[in-house]
């Protein structure tokens, strides 16, 4: 799996509350964002497993 770079652009409210939750976790602010994306990413395709499954035994 190769990597590639994202670009954002966000206000600097959000970033400094997102600088404090990642410093909560003894975490940058990028590693932060990728563990949300991440997360998110998996609970999506959580649900739709789930969703299949269940029309499948339905």
């Amino acid at each position: 799996m190769g990597s590639t770079v994202l670009s954002l652009r966000m206000d600097s409210e959000l970033h400094d509350r997102l600088r404090q939750h990642a410093a909560k976790r003894g975490m940058s602010v990028q590693d932060y964002v990728i563990r949300a994306l991440v997360r998110d990413d998996f609970d999506e395709r959580f649900k739709t497993s789930v969703e299949r499954t269940e029309r499948f035994y339905a």
